[in-house]
Parts: structure tokens; sequence; C-alpha cells
């Protein structure tokens, strides 16, 4: 996966989380997923998580101290966690939120789980939970997304595939 003629340097897989201070790009491939990126433009560390679930419900895990970035809350406790090991503050990091499309629009269920909406809603909340300022947003709809995350410059790039209905014609 890469942008330009520049491959990237660490491809994020679902659940998976990476904060630092490298000159590297970051990458994921999203679908009903959310990436969140952050990125503090002076000390210029950062990182991007990319969660399948809101959360992880009432499911224990013998170890509490264990945070699973699988789970969309959790992941934000491990950038919180990696930002007060920074010695940085939270609301200083420009913080974007991409992801959560509908791969299969035409299958419409009225009793299903809106995995996609609540992947966005449940992102936007935490977020705003730890009183942080969402800088850019790429959400909802339908089809994958592709997502990079420069952390020597901040820029994020975002390649969107929506999927087309028998509506589109």
């Amino acid at each position: 996966m890469h942008i330009g003629s520049r491959p990237l340097d660490l491809i994020l897989e679902p659940g998976q989380f990476y904060f630092g201070a490298a000159n590297l790009r970051i990458g994921t491939l999203l679908g009903s997923c959310v990436a969140i990126t952050m990125w503090h433009p002076y000390t210029r560390v950062g990182g991007m998580c990319h969660y399948l679930l809101p959360s992880r419900g009432s499911a224990p895990h013998p170890d509490r101290d264990f945070l699973d970035g699988r789970y969309g809350d959790e992941a934000l406790k491990m950038f919180m966690r990696e930002i007060e090991r920074s010695g940085t503050f939270p609301e200083a990091y420009e913080t974007k939120l991409f992801g959560g499309g509908n791969q299969f629009p035409e299958h419409y269920f009225e009793h299903r789980i809106d995995v996609p909406t609540r992947n966005v809603d449940a992102g936007l909340k935490l977020l705003a939970g730890y009183g942080l300022k969402v800088h850019a947003k790429h959400v909802g709809g339908s089809g994958p997304r592709q997502v990079i995350l420069d952390l020597g410059t901040g820029h994020v790039w975002v390649r969107h595939r929506r999927v087309l209905t028998l509506e589109d014609g």
C-alpha cells in the first residue's frame, strides 16, 4: 500500500495501534472499522489506531491492565497513555477520524446492528469525552477507505472507493 513513489513504513491491521516520533508513514485499510489519527505539530509525535467495535462491552479480560486496540474506548486509552508518556497534552494534538463505511449497502435488514454508524458515533463521543476537537473527518457512506498518516508532517491522505448500488444505475 502506498501513495506516490514512497511506500509505507508501517501498515496497521484491524485492532492495531502505533504511537511514536519517527519520520514514517502509517497506513491502514478501513471498511466498517474506524481509524483515529493524532499528531502533535510541535513535537511531531503521534499515531493511529484501527478499531473494530466501540467497546468490549461486559466481556471481562483476565488482565485488567491489558488494553485491546480492537475496541475504540480502549484504543483512546492507549493514546492517552502514550501522550502522557511523551510529556505532551491531548488538546495540543490534531485529531482526525476516518472510516465507518457500509460495505454492503444493498443488504439492508430492518433489525441489523449498524456497526459502521455505531463505530463513528462512538469515536466522536469518545473524542469529545476527552475534550478533543476533531480537526477533520471522512466517515460514513459506503465502501472502503485507505488512510495514510505521515508522522513527519502530520498530513493525512484518504482514498475512498464508494460501493455502487443498483440505484446508482
